[in-house]
């Protein structure tokens, strides 16, 4: 019988962005007080599991969330582009509420094609780097356990794919990722048996978050 290994995707926690900014790959966003207690919340639950392996983007809100899983579990972490946000020509704007960044006249060029999507990396190559990392992490945890943290886009565009879902585009505010949550899958040897989901830190999540970010 071929051996289980178990592959986490974890978002990183709450981020300190008063103004509102979609911030993407933009460099000095950090976590919150909340997104710290997040993390640590995340860390505390997964403590007695089998582990052996973690893997983070380079973003500094994802560096401060695997802290504390690092700390817990005595290991080393691996920093992967691969684990990267999404590529967004948006970042930096400020969103406001809803989707008030899809509504304003001057971003319209953006958004001529929402399938690709036209204002960002397309979810096919999303999709191709984030099979890649958790197929290495799958590798290198054999039959034992891995967490990889990463955003919102990219976990939930690996997941629409594990599920098999032929329409990637979609509602960013219908993605089931909340903030420090777990995207499972596991696998049989190399077969992706199942894609689980969960949110250990689920009763610090305030409230919807801002897509991309």
């Amino acid at each position: 019988m071929a051996e289980t290994t178990v592959v986490h995707l974890m978002r990183h926690g709450e981020v300190h962005n008063p103004n509102g900014i979609l911030y993407g790959r933009l460099p000095g966003y950090h976590l919150s007080d909340t997104g710290r207690l997040m993390a640590e919340t995340v860390a505390k639950a997964v403590a007695s599991r089998d582990i052996v392996a973690l893997y983070c983007s380079p973003l500094e809100r994802a560096q401060e969330t695997v802290a504390p899983l690092a700390a817990t579990l005595g290991l080393e972490v691996t920093t992967d582009e691969r684990l990267i946000e999404a590529a967004n020509l948006l970042e930096g704007r400020m969103v406001g509420q809803g989707l008030t960044i899809f509504r304003n006249p001057r971003n319209y060029r953006y958004f001529w094609n929402p399938m690709r999507p036209s204002w960002g990396e397309p979810y096919p190559v999303i999709i191709k780097r984030m099979r890649s990392i958790v197929e290495e992490a799958r590798d290198a945890a054999r039959g034992h356990e891995a967490v990889l943290v990463s955003h919102q886009l990219p976990i939930w565009a690996i997941r629409m794919a594990a599920e098999g879902r032929r329409r990637l585009w979609h509602d960013p505010r219908r993605r089931q990722c909340a903030l420090a949550s777990l995207t499972t899958f596991t696998f049989e040897g190399n077969r992706l048996v199942s894609v689980g989901y969960s949110e250990p830190a689920g009763s610090l999540v305030k409230g919807p978050t801002i897509p991309g970010a």
